[in-house]
């Protein structure tokens, strides 16, 4: 049951991305929010709104520009990364890219554990990958595989033992049902409900569907062009909404009753295509494009015969560069 104690808190928070033309990007703009202990809290909203970025803001994927996130009364930069870690997992949309393809699911899952060094042994560190596989319902067979070799349900199955194999206290579920079949769907959140009673665990989840949302949660926040615009236990969202884009949310969800009348549609303002932005004069830190220390990534790929395109991507700027270099192939 979630329990009044704050164990995440969001003051101010701000996550700008730099655009060209001395522009920012307000992923997520002045989030004040509370996540207390053995909650499930969700966050809704379109593609685009910001909860992703939230999400891995608050699990220190990505670095805050501005405001504080703090963790059971610290600020989160008091802990170093492996500490933090092992307090915060995250379980990624896309099963199939968050698995590491070379390696096999028993090593996937024990990397945490290998880590932290939450095991003395080879025999202990492989019972608890035994373990951890049938609390997700897999089996023990399962951990000499590939991730190729499994389903897109069991894929996601493998990605929330591996988040669990270092006991921690905070889930970040990003979409984690949102590219699975709809009955497996149900199977993987109904998982989440059990383990998160069973283990007391606090879970941010990040999702569309708002039907599931509603099954799932203790409270909703609903995101919009990167603010928390509305935010309270899923009766009084869904039933009371206030703010007209989450009128606007629960009016498009179809319903599967035929002879029932579809609700008025409403309404918002078109300036919601756009994206926010900003100038760069409104924040204390933008990331530094020309940093030396960010060394880009360099993917040669071969054209011709006689012509190759280095490709460098800049993970600062989030941007590809390419020039050609001929060479002689002998």
């Amino acid at each position: 049951m979630p329990s009044n104690e704050k164990l995440i808190e969001m003051k101010n928070l701000k996550k700008y991305f730099p655009m060209k033309q001395k522009q920012v990007l307000k992923a997520v703009d002045n989030v004040t929010m509370d996540i207390h202990k053995g909650e499930i809290l969700s966050l809704v909203g379109e593609s685009g709104s910001g909860k992703t970025t939230l999400g891995r803001t608050v699990s220190r994927l990505y670095h805050k520009t501005n405001g504080d996130i703090l963790f059971g009364g610290k600020p989160v930069e008091k802990y170093s990364i492996k500490e933090f870690t092992k307090k915060v997992q995250m379980i990624f949309q896309d099963p199939q890219a968050s698995l590491n393809p070379r390696m096999t699911v028993g090593d996937i899952i024990a990397e945490g554990i290998d880590i932290h060094k939450l095991a003395k042994t080879k025999k202990e560190r492989m019972e608890k990958v035994y373990s951890l596989l049938e609390i997700v319902g897999l089996n023990r067979e399962h951990a000499n595989r590939f991730p190729h070799e499994f389903s897109g349900g069991q894929r996601q199955r493998i990605g929330i033992a591996r988040a669990l194999a270092v006991d921690p206290e905070v889930l970040v579920c990003d979409e984690p049902i949102s590219a699975l079949d709809v009955s497996i769907q149900a199977q993987v959140v109904n998982l989440l409900k059990d383990l998160q009673k069973e283990r007391n665990l606090t879970l941010l989840f990040i999702a569309h569907d708002l039907s599931m949302v509603k099954y799932i949660s203790d409270r909703v926040a609903v995101m919009y062009r990167g603010k928390v615009v509305e935010l309270g236990t899923p009766e009084e969202v869904y039933n009371n909404p206030i703010h007209s884009y989450t009128k606007s949310l629960i009016s498009a969800v179809p319903i599967a009753d035929p002879t029932a009348k579809k609700h008025e549609k409403v309404g918002v303002d078109e300036s919601y295509l756009r994206s926010p932005m900003g100038d760069v004069s409104e924040i204390n830190k933008i990331p530094d494009t020309n940093n030396p220390a960010k060394t880009p990534i360099i993917i040669f790929c071969i054209l011709t015969n006689s012509v190759i395109l280095p490709f460098c991507f800049d993970k600062s700027i989030n941007s590809f560069s390419s020039s050609s270099l001929d060479f002689d192939l002998m």
